[in-house]
């Protein structure tokens, strides 16, 4: 991410700076655009950075430009063959921490370019938040997205209706970078407060969420 210059530049030493506020027992999750690489061969030194920074488990979501992105099946597989302890995914689950449970998927935001498939995508990705918000049960529930689902000029009311049906109180995104930090929506819209935590708008700190 270099190459864009402004906040991103020295991007990995400041986030390695940044994530030395999480302790070792932390939960920490990762809201997609984890690495370049178009396999799991190519993203193995971004796995490796990440398994070697502070945190119990990194809960990692599909992002658009996520290629290396295969099978659940494989992508665990590869994660425990290369020893890599704290990565895991969240995609068509959920994760607990304590009594509140870790929700979430890549999300939906229109695309030009996939114009041929999009209503298959969005259905897509409507079953896979539903199922990992019924993993939760009765829990107190987090969503995590990809794609912010409401910024200004802009909402996926499919979407949101998820997260007001299974009673999400907060919903955490990523996906904005740099100048669009501006559309970015924060706090509450109708049921669920909303969270922008795209990398440079953090400042390269992960944002603590609970105790």
């Amino acid at each position: 991410m270099d190459v864009f210059g402004g906040a991103w530049s020295g991007y990995v030493d400041k986030l390695s700076a940044g994530f030395q506020a999480v302790g070792n027992d932390d939960t920490v999750v990762l809201c997609g655009d984890i690495s370049w690489g178009m396999s799991l061969e190519e993203a193995r030194r971004d796995f490796a950075f990440l398994d070697a920074l502070p945190g119990k488990r990194k809960l990692l979501l599909k992002g658009n430009h996520d290629y290396w992105w295969t099978t659940a099946a494989k992508m665990n597989r590869f994660f425990a063959e290369n020893g890599f302890q704290t990565l895991a995914l969240l995609h068509n689950n959920c994760h607990f921490y304590g009594e509140t449970a870790l929700c979430g998927t890549r999300g939906w935001f229109y695309e030009e370019d996939q114009a041929g498939h999009n209503e298959k995508v969005f259905r897509r990705e409507l079953i896979r938040l539903e199922a990992s918000l019924k993993a939760a049960g009765e829990h107190p529930k987090l969503c995590f997205l990809h794609y912010p689902p409401c910024y200004e000029g802009y909402t996926c009311p499919e979407i949101i209706a998820l997260l007001e049906q299974y009673g999400v109180k907060i919903c955490y995104y990523g996906h904005l970078h740099g100048g669009s930090h501006r559309l970015a929506v924060e706090g509450v819209r109708g049921k669920v407060e909303y969270h922008l935590v795209a990398a440079d708008y953090l400042r390269f700190a992960p944002k603590r969420i609970l105790p």
